[in-house]
């Protein structure tokens, strides 16, 4: 049997709560909604040959990207100005590192599509020759900070790689060389000076 003490406090208790239960009656439904189930799919899809629709690998956030390996860059050449050659090894080998990787996956994929489809191995080739062109130029920075740093012989095999890379006719080649020249590693210039050029002697009669 309740007393009536406690009659008083219920009846208090329910006039209470009737205002919030009138108040979630008024709510509309939820739209229930399975754990884990995706958004409506509207059946647009992205031009992805529009440079304006960015995919993930496409922009700055990610490494394995074009554009994360400039920005490794862009990062190393103000570690530079603000001569901070230990941070701006650490950028440089980063780059290179990315822009070998993209090198070496452009090439795989240009390989896979010989053959098959010209279209496709054209578009992964010429990412991958232009790839490596960054790698090259990632890699000449790097002996440059490590010339800094007066560490030739760190500088030294990085240089040399340039050189089988881009060929010592192409400019970067001829710039690595001289690098090479400069250092002491090597001591014939190129391209030979002019009127510099032995000749074979004439022949004795």
């Amino acid at each position: 049997m309740l007393s009536s003490g406690t009659v008083r406090r219920l009846g208090f208790t329910c006039l209470v709560s009737l205002p919030f239960i009138t108040a979630l009656a008024l709510l509309p439904p939820a739209q229930a909604q399975q754990p884990g189930s995706l958004p409506e799919d509207t059946g647009f899809q992205p031009d992805l040959s529009d440079p304006n629709n960015l995919r993930p690998l496409t922009q700055d956030a990610s490494l394995l990207s074009m554009a994360g390996g400039q920005r490794l860059m862009a990062e190393a050449t103000s570690a530079v100005n603000s001569q901070n050659y230990t941070d701006a090894a650490k950028k440089l080998q980063d780059a290179r590192q990315v822009f070998n990787q993209l090198s070496n996956f452009y090439q795989q994929l240009a390989s896979s599509f010989s053959g098959i489809d010209n279209r496709v191995f054209d578009a992964q080739r010429r990412k991958a020759v232009e790839t490596a062109e960054m790698r090259d130029e990632a890699t000449y920075q790097l002996a440059l900070v490590h010339r800094a740093q007066n560490l030739p012989e760190l500088a030294v095999p990085l240089l040399i790689q340039i050189v089988r890379s881009q060929n010592p006719t192409r400019e970067l080649g001829k710039k690595a060389y001289q690098q090479l020249l400069e250092l002491g590693f090597v001591d014939a210039p190129y391209p030979t000076p002019r009127g510099s050029q032995s000749s074979s002697p004439a022949p004795e009669r």
